[in-house]
């Protein structure tokens, strides 16, 4: 079993930055992905970021330039540098880690999400 705890979610004014975490643990042998997602109320679930092991990231168009993905290996932990926040940024952030687990056995897991409010 592999386990993902996220942290770092929080109300912010306009332009204020916020930094989530996530913490992958358990039966890991490599993190293949790790990524960030987040849903919206009346909204569909969308990616937001990814990182591959490899280092290679992706974003969504509306948070190129504000947002920035990281990742310590060694920890397998990733992190959402959220800078100059927007109220239509304002979601449910969710952690996606796409695991081999020992045995070689690939399998996707989610975290229970955090809530990130952006409001005057």
């Amino acid at each position: 079993q592999v386990q993902l705890v996220e942290s770092g979610g929080g109300s912010v004014q306009p332009g204020g930055s916020l930094r989530l975490s996530c913490a992958a643990s358990g039966s890991i042998f490599r993190a293949n992905a790790m990524g960030w997602y987040r849903q919206a109320p009346g909204k569909q679930r969308e990616l937001v970021a990814s990182v591959t092991s490899g280092g290679s990231t992706n974003y969504v168009d509306s948070v190129k330039g504000r947002f920035t993905i990281s990742t310590d290996n060694a920890k397998n932990t990733v992190y959402l540098q959220m800078n100059s926040l927007k109220p239509e940024d304002t979601a449910v952030y969710y952690c996606n880690a796409v695991v081999t687990v020992w045995g070689g056995r690939k399998y996707d897991y989610w975290g229970q999400g955090t809530q990130v409010t952006v409001s005057p």
